[in-house]
């Protein structure tokens, strides 16, 4: 079975998407119209990516997670990655589907010039993303509105 993450598409919308990242947060309720114009906005930025990973035999999405890249003034103007909105359904977690979407943004980062790639997550999950390459580093803070 391939496995291998590529880029969203429209016609994710119908394939569970949106039911994958309930699994990680809230979604709200998002119209196929709605759907298209953020994804439309998505494929319009060259510092945006999101990658899913379809199981071919149900044709629904079993794994995401999203790159956003910030363009820095320090370090030579360069660029950091943000990975964000990581999660794989459930039922398929233990078949490395994170580790690859994880892999597929860190070349996307590096491709477009990034210095580093970071991302928040809880304490639970910490082995994981040491498992793909990424270390410990400060503390997050957030306040939400």
């Amino acid at each position: 079975m391939n496995f291998d993450p590529r880029d969203l598409k429209i016609s994710d919308y119908d394939k569970g998407f949106l039911d994958i990242l309930s699994q990680l947060t809230s979604v709200g309720d998002i119209t196929p119209q709605a759907f298209q114009e953020r994804l439309s906005e998505v494929n319009a930025s060259p510092d945006h990516k999101v990658v899913v990973v379809e199981d071919e035999q149900s044709h629904k999405i079993i794994a995401t997670a999203a790159c956003l890249i910030e363009r820095k003034f320090i370090h030579g103007c360069s660029k950091v990655g943000h990975i964000e909105d990581v999660v794989v359904d459930q039922t398929y977690r233990g078949k490395r589907l994170g580790q690859r979407v994880i892999q597929a943004l860190m070349e996307f980062a590096k491709a477009a010039g990034c210095y580093k790639v970071i991302l928040d997550c809880g304490e639970s999950n910490v082995a994981f993303y040491e498992k793909c390459g990424l270390t410990r580093k400060e503390v997050q803070m957030a306040k939400y509105f």
